[in-house]
């Protein structure tokens, strides 16, 4: 069917060449043989070969000075054909032009994505092995300190018993031989043979001085580890302290306590010994308090020992995180309650003064975050 209207178009093609070489107007115009072509899918070499049929088809009649049809009257009829097929397919062309240009476009931008995404993906796998490593650093840090309380926890216990060794030591052979002294000398004084009054006064000059070495002595002993403590338990042991600390003129102590308090096991209230010593021992040289409180309290399932001053304040996160050795006592405090499942806090407000508060349990509890 196609190459019958083929067929059909070359004829008309020729008819119009000649009406055109004949200068005839009714004959079909060059445009609409052009347009023809076009819905017929004719191409340019279709069209010139056409094209060249017809010409040798023209009769003489059409023919110019040398025999052949005017070549100029004939290509010039070609060219008007090949005009309309151009001015057709033109904006099919601008329209091609344009998808080409749109396909480079997406193309290029499709390459740009391609490019980005690989780019998030190797972003994506940075991250993630960070994400890993500072999870496994994490890790190891928790690792790291929680080997570090352990330690530390350790060294607490073993600081707390050999300090009991050498309070045994220093109240049992030390004070001991002391005594022995002090009455070897008082028998000496005694003495019938003895009649020198020089002697006699540098025989009690020197009891004297035992009597004060002895009296220091039982001091650094109970401040290592108190007998009293294992032996009558925490109430009499803080009581005595209260009694004997050092630098305690004009200072008031107001001391209440609960006698369940003794419930708790030895290492317990080791620990509630140690921080009220240490806080009342900071008071004394450091607070220039006029009134303190010490409060043994039952919380709950808990013992909760609270000792508040109205002296100086502090900055108390300054304090714990301190590089010098000057602050040790309150995070030996905050150790030592630790290391037992407890909670400490220290608050100091100005013009308020300063409370030391720990909480304790009864019984075993896992380390709980300071309050």
């Amino acid at each position: 069917m196609k190459t019958d209207k083929k067929i059909q178009f070359e004829k008309h093609y020729q008819a119009a060449l000649r009406c055109h070489l004949r200068q005839r107007a009714h004959g079909r115009s060059a445009g609409s043989i052009g347009r023809t072509a076009v819905s017929l899918g004719l191409d340019t070499l279709d069209l010139a070969r056409m094209h060249d049929r017809a010409v040798a088809l023209q009769p003489p009649s059409n023919a110019g000075h040398d025999g052949h049809p005017s070549a100029q009257a004939g290509a010039v009829f070609f060219f008007q054909v090949m005009e309309q097929v151009e001015h057709t397919h033109q904006p099919a062309r601008a329209a091609t032009l344009h998808a080409q240009h749109i396909d480079a476009k997406l193309h290029a931008r499709t390459a740009a994505l391609a490019a980005a995404r690989q780019q998030v993906r190797r972003e994506t796998a940075r991250r993630k092995k960070g994400e890993r490593q500072l999870v496994q650093g994490a890790r190891h840090y928790s690792q790291l300190l929680a080997q570090s309380r352990r330690l530390a926890h350790q060294v607490l216990s073993a600081q707390e018993e050999e300090r009991k060794e050498i309070s045994r030591e220093l109240h049992d052979e030390v004070a001991q031989i002391l005594a022995g002294i002090n009455v070897q000398l008082a028998a000496l004084q005694e003495s019938a043979a003895i009649n020198s009054r020089s002697l006699r006064q540098r025989i009690a000059q020197t009891q004297r001085l035992v009597g004060q070495s002895i009296r220091i002595v039982h001091r650094y002993a109970r401040e290592l580890r108190p007998a009293m403590l294992d032996d009558l338990g925490l109430i009499p042991a803080l009581r005595s302290y209260i009694k004997d600390l050092p630098g305690r003129k004009g200072l008031l102590i107001r001391f209440t306590v609960f006698p369940g308090v003794e419930a708790l096991n030895n290492t317990r209230r080791t620990v509630l010994y140690r921080v009220a010593q240490e806080a009342l021992t900071n008071v004394a040289r450091h607070a220039r308090a006029r009134l303190v409180t010490v409060r043994v309290l039952k919380i709950a399932d808990s013992v909760r020992l609270e000792i508040r001053d109205d002296g100086r304040s502090f900055q108390v996160d300054r304090a714990l995180a301190a590089k010098n050795n000057k602050h040790l006592g309150l995070i030996g405090m905050r150790e030592r309650v630790e290391m037992v499942g407890g909670r400490f806090v220290i608050k100091s407000v100005p013009g308020k003064g300063t409370t030391v508060r720990a909480e304790i349990p009864f019984r075993g509890r896992q380390r709980r975050p300071a309050l």
